[in-house]
Parts: structure tokens; sequence; C-alpha cells
């Protein structure tokens, strides 16, 4: 019988299923190859989109935060100028006090009684002058207790000083000026 010999063709075979193997593991390879390929550069597409709306957000957020800004700094203006309008309209409303307070002086100074300073310390009024008699002093006190614009009067020096024929008081006397604006901003009738 005739010897055949089939390993040649076995040998083939498995060098062709050998090399079949081989690429479809070379092809497997690249087209893992591909997809992680892809998958990295749609990984980084959605990666740049992200930070581009992040910038965004950030460019709107500064924008919001200057904005922010100017209105504390008008608000702190407003502020401001609302306080200068209150003094102004206080200083307004308090314009006919000094008028007051000096027909006031000129009302209670009583006979024999001369002025030759007066001070004013927000509400304090400092009074100095010469009198005839301390009992004129006294006079000038009740005077003052009595007015509608003064009130609290108190004697801080009385002296008696010999000045020419007679003898005089030298006093200093304080007292408060009454506003003519009471607290809630209307005037007292004068």
């Amino acid at each position: 019988m005739p010897r055949i010999n089939l390993l040649p063709w076995r040998e083939e075979l498995r060098q062709k299923r050998k090399k079949d193997f081989v690429t479809a593991i070379l092809g497997a390879v690249l087209v893992g190859g591909l997809l992680a390929y892809g998958y990295k550069l749609t990984v980084q597409g959605w990666t740049s989109a992200q930070n581009g709306r992040n910038q965004i957000l950030r460019d709107e957020i500064a924008q919001l935060d200057q904005q922010i800004e100017e209105i504390d700094g008008l608000e702190n203006q407003k502020e401001r100028l609302i306080a200068r309008m209150r003094i102004i309209d206080q200083l307004q409303r308090s314009r006919p006090e000094v008028v007051h307070l000096f027909d006031e002086l000129v009302n209670t100074l009583p006979e024999g009684v001369y002025l030759t300073e007066v001070s004013q310390n927000a509400a304090r009024i400092e009074i100095g002058g010469s009198a005839q008699s301390s009992t004129r002093v006294s006079a000038l006190m009740r005077n003052i207790d009595a007015s509608e614009y003064l009130r609290n009067p108190g004697l801080d020096v009385v002296e008696t000083v010999d000045s020419g024929p007679g003898r005089n008081a030298q006093f200093t006397v304080t007292a408060e000026q009454v506003s003519m604006i009471e607290g809630n901003g209307e005037e007292l009738a004068p």
C-alpha cells in the first residue's frame, strides 16, 4: 500500500491557522488601540468643553463680583449722602436757634448786669460778665431758669472786684440751650 504523508498538509494548515491567529490578534490589538484612542479623544473633547463652560462661569462670576462691589460702593455713598442730608437738614432747622439764643440772653439780663463773654460748646453755654452786685447775678440765674430757650443754670465763679468808685461782681454762669427741634423733627413753638 502506498504511503501518503499527510504531515506537510497538516503542517501547512497549522502554519496557516497560526498566521490567521496572529493576524486576528494584531487586528484585535489594532481595533482595541483605535477604540482606546477614540475614547481618549472623546474624553478630551468632553473635558475641553467642560473647561470652556467652567471658564465662562468664572468670567460671569468675576463680572458679578465686580457689580456687587460697585453696588456696595454705591450703597456706602448713598449712606454718606443721606447722613450729609440729615446734617444739612438739622442745620437748616437749627438756624433760628442762634437768633433765639441771643434774643433770650438780652431778655434774661437784669439791669446792672453786663456780659463780657459768651461761648458755646454744643448745647452748653458759658456766660461771663460783671454785675453791680451778686444779687443781680442771682436774678440772672433765676431769669435763665425761667427762660424758654435756656435751662439748668449753674454758677461757676463769682468774685467781688473793686473797680473805680464801687465794687463789681465778676461772674461765670453756665446754662444749656434748649433745642427748638423735638426728637421727632418738629419745631417747638417760639
